[in-house]
């Protein structure tokens, strides 16, 4: 008698550890560089329209960079070898003619953090009117994720920020990597040196009457930057820091820390120096101060990919609080 109850409990120990053990997934860490899109889809689709679509969408050329680079550096990878290592990499997009046409999100399916963006339908032309309807809404989850990880990794080790609260009145989260190049009441330039060059932050403020004419937004920008900046960003031999001419940049509205914010993207230069490089210029609303306050980030890097610099820089003005 006492062998079966004994038995009895043994099993049913084992079926609770059995039980926790389903409900209980180890997951394990992300893996990838940022903006390193894997795809995973048949060879067939790959090779045909609905692979077409993805290459077209997800590898078109950033806004305002002064060269074509691809908004996502992406891998293809068939269904069958999607297991183990190969399933943690931080942003996926599966593209699979299976079940109705659609597109769903999974956060950490497989890894921590991450992001699975699956897309099905039962033909071709299903899947691909299913990726260009929900492109730009794909684009923005998977930049959201992006920015959220190089914040993560940009924490590990921060600059001192009391001249920004002084002088603005906010908090950024900056890299120690960086350092002041220029501290004045108005104006403060925080810069990183890199191999071939530099990346670049910019703060400055002016007054909410700048932006009066709603209807000329950009030229009240460029010619705010070209004025300001122009100024006091010091260049070699006497040149001046200005918008770069043949291209008009573009403008976006967006939020900066739940503020209204005019987002500029373009290309800066420097004449007669053939320097020039990409900027994004963020003119962030502040009613309560009676000002709009502007973020500037911009690279100089020479006969070199720009993308990734520019998105550390984006990364690091969305950290930006008001005190």
């Amino acid at each position: 008698m006492r062998y079966f109850v004994y038995a009895f409990l043994v099993a049913i120990s084992l079926m609770s550890c059995s039980d926790s053990d389903t409900t209980k997934r180890i997951v394990v860490d992300s893996s990838g560089n940022i903006n390193n899109l894997q795809v995973v889809i048949t060879n067939d689709l790959w090779n045909g329209a609905v692979g077409e679509k993805v290459r077209e969408i997800f590898t078109a050329p950033v806004d305002g960079l002064p060269q074509d680079e691809p908004m996502y550096s992406i891998s293809q990878i068939p269904p069958g070898a999607f297991s183990g290592f190969t399933r943690q990499n931080r942003i996926f997009l599966s593209v699979r003619k299976d079940g109705p046409s659609g597109v769903k999100y999974a956060t950490d399916p497989y890894a921590r953090p991450q992001l699975g963006v699956f897309v099905t339908g039962k033909t071709d032309a299903e899947l691909t009117e299913a990726i260009s309807q929900n492109a730009q809404k794909i684009i923005q989850a998977l930049t959201k994720t992006e920015i959220k990880e190089k914040q993560r990794r940009i924490k590990k080790s921060l600059l001192d920020i009391e001249p920004l609260k002084k002088a603005f009145g906010i908090r950024m989260n900056i890299p120690t990597a960086y350092r002041y190049a220029k501290e004045d009441d108005d104006f403060i330039w925080i810069r990183k040196d890199t191999r071939t060059g530099s990346v670049n932050i910019i703060v400055y403020q002016v007054g909410l009457d700048a932006f009066n004419d709603t209807s000329a937004v950009i030229e009240n920008i460029i010619k705010i930057r070209d004025s300001i900046s122009g100024s006091k960003v010091t260049v070699p031999d006497g040149g001046r820091f200005i918008t770069e001419e043949a291209y008009a940049p573009f403008l976006f509205k967006t939020t900066l820390d739940k503020k209204l914010t005019y987002l500029t993207k373009g290309t800066w230069e420097v004449k007669n120096l053939f320097m020039a490089g990409p900027f994004c210029n963020y003119a962030v609303r502040d009613e309560a101060n009676n000002r709009y306050l502007i973020i500037e980030g911009f690279t100089f890097a020479p006969s070199i990919n720009k993308r990734d610099y520019q998105f550390e820089l984006e990364a690091i003005i969305n950290s930006t609080r008001f005190q």
